[in-house]
């Protein structure tokens, strides 16, 4: 290794639409001096990076475990490479395969945050590589050219669907996925789509109220965003408030329902709205699931109505004084406000509560 630049003798291939995809090995320690750790973050209000944050626990467990002596460590770590790279093949014998060919690649070494390299999948591995004694071990490395993130991003998704990645994390990195994706990853795309933009837009009701992983520590996010994306979901099954609307022509239907819904939710409970979860159980996970499942019925009704947006309010305006979202107790269920949870039974007996009142009080005077 020089000051400025890493050569490994490698094997490539390609795959794809012709990407170049390469296998080697370098000590541990020189996957942090060649890779840079792509963050998960909001800059400008786009999301940029992909990566989750270090689990310190994690780390220190790996190198600890590296660090007993001379041990199996098998485990390949994924880059991406920038263009930059270069490879020089080897003078192979006549009838060498090529499908596959050995040569020399080269990839540059630079400061921190420059690297013409990123690490799509194995962080923490070689976060743990670069803290253990044994940081000359030799770990395998495929790696391939591209220095789009959003082929960076589906390369994390898909590799790290069936590990323990958090589930929030995944979901906010769904929408920006032009890949065609696994059925169960395809069908939380759209949910997670329209909560970024009930965040993201100023004139949502959710504006800044959702907690997302991009956004750590924003204090103004009181929601979770998997209450609100699991609220999505049960919308747009069939039969549900969204349900008509077709998954690719009718997102911007279905999310001008949403805000006109949940914009009527605010109006309808002024002193419940925008609190922490412990303040307001309408902010409550319970709370949010509650309103959504009452969405169906409410959202039904006003989408055949010649103004959709007064009988969505009509239908709250009724229902606001039986609920008891930050004091007093729902007296059918003999519940103080902040008894309600986010637990199954919790959940189902506010919405069949609400259900029920919605009912009744919609029912045409005799």
């Amino acid at each position: 290794m020089t000051a400025s630049k890493v050569t490994v003798r490698a094997l490539r291939t390609r795959q794809g639409t012709e990407t170049e995809v390469y296998a080697f090995f370098l000590p541990g320690h020189q996957v942090a001096q060649i890779a840079d750790i792509s963050r998960l973050r909001r800059g400008e209000g786009n999301l940029e990076g992909f990566q989750r944050r270090e689990i310190k626990a994690h780390v220190a467990e790996i190198a600890n475990f590296l660090s007993q002596g001379p041990v199996l460590f098998p485990n390949a770590i994924i880059l991406a490479l920038s263009p930059q790279v270069k490879f020089r093949s080897a003078r192979g014998p006549a009838g060498e395969d090529e499908l596959v060919r050995s040569g020399e690649l080269t990839i540059p070494v630079r400061p921190e945050g420059q690297r013409a390299a990123w690490i799509v999948d194995g962080q923490q591995r070689s976060l743990a590589l670069a803290k253990s004694e044994q940081t000359s071990q030799p770990v395998p490395v495929v790696a391939f050219v591209s220095d789009d993130v959003t082929s960076q991003r589906e390369q994390f998704i898909l590799v790290n669907k069936a590990k323990p990645l958090p589930p929030r994390l995944i979901d906010e990195l769904l929408p920006e996925m032009s890949v065609t994706l696994p059925r169960s990853l395809k069908a939380r795309q759209l949910p997670s789509a329209l909560c970024s933009l009930l965040n993201e837009d100023p004139a949502s009701p959710f504006h800044g109220l959702i907690k997302r992983e991009s956004q750590q520590g924003n204090p103004d996010a009181v929601i979770t965003d998997t209450a609100l994306t699991q609220a999505i979901t049960a919308n747009l099954r069939a039969g549900g408030a969204l349900g008509a609307y077709d998954s690719e022509t009718g997102r911007e239907a279905a999310y001008q329902a949403l805000v006109t819904y949940w914009s009527a939710v605010r109006a309808a409970f002024p002193d419940a709205w925008g609190k922490p979860a412990a303040s307001s159980r309408l902010m409550h996970s319970a709370g949010i699931r509650a309103m959504s499942a009452l969405m169906d019925p409410v959202w039904t009704r006003a989408d055949a109505a010649p103004d959709p947006v007064v009988e969505v309010q009509a239908a709250l305006s009724r229902l606001a004084p039986h609920c008891r979202w930050s004091e007093g107790v729902w007296s059918e269920l003999n519940w103080a406000w902040d008894d309600v949870q986010a637990t199954t039974r919790h959940i189902k007996g506010l919405s069949e509560l609400l259900l029920k009142l919605d009912r009744e009080l919609s029912r045409p005077a005799r």
